[in-house]
């Protein structure tokens, strides 16, 4: 469920023309926009005073844009180039047929698994715009158990979200190498490298 107040509604239809005329793309992208995505709905707007927050912020609005695909292997592409042309912070719901997908760009864009529009949860935590934003981008980059008090900051989490994502490679490396390897010594040894890595794994995970 995408826990948004009421207030917050706009279901606001934007042609698809209003966004790659104002964008720098190339002739390849901007038939992206053509071939990929069907329509494009503002839904909804949180600002400072839909939200009767008390505190100001850097960010003045959020929106969600969902995004009605024509096919699920959509370019990723078209997303950055909005998020990036646009002066304000974007969630966006993609959605084909009966599956939907979260994504949001903060310094790269991040993608959730396609899912049952059931199983979409996004929900608003804090007392600010900056806040919120922060913990909309948590929840689709990182999960949406993600707790908004945890000590680190956005980007020291997501930096350990990366670090367990090389680490999990690394593991499946190991792993593999060590089936194939018939020599006991090296055999050996992969299994050490493999098991200082699921360490290193279970204390990023621990946090």
């Amino acid at each position: 469920m995408i826990d948004f107040p009421e207030s917050t509604k706009t279901n606001r239809r934007i042609p698809k023309e209003a966004f790659y005329k104002h964008l720098s793309l190339s002739t390849a992208l901007k038939s992206k926009f053509v071939s990929d995505i069907s329509r494009i709905v503002a839904e909804k707007s949180l600002t400072k005073e839909n939200l009767n927050l008390v505190k100001d912020s850097e960010i003045k609005e959020i929106i969600l844009l969902s995004i009605e695909l024509k096919k699920q292997d959509y370019d990723q592409r078209i997303i950055e180039a909005i998020a990036k042309g646009n002066p304000h912070k974007l969630v966006f719901l993609m959605s084909y047929e009966d599956q939907r997908q979260l994504a949001v760009y903060y310094q790269k864009l991040y993608l959730t698994e396609w899912m049952p529009e059931n199983k979409v949860e996004l929900h608003l935590f804090g007392d600010s715009l900056d806040s919120i934003w922060s913990g909309l981008v948590r929840q689709i980059a990182i999960g949406p158990d993600v707790q908004s008090s945890s000590n680190l900051s956005l980007d020291d989490q997501l930096d350990r979200l990366r670090e367990i994502k090389l680490l999990q490679q690394q593991i499946k490396k190991f792993e593999k190498a060590a089936w194939r390897e018939t020599q006991p010594k090296k055999k050996f040894a992969l299994y050490q490298d493999l098991k200082k890595c699921k360490e290193q794994l279970e204390v990023l995970k621990r946090g």
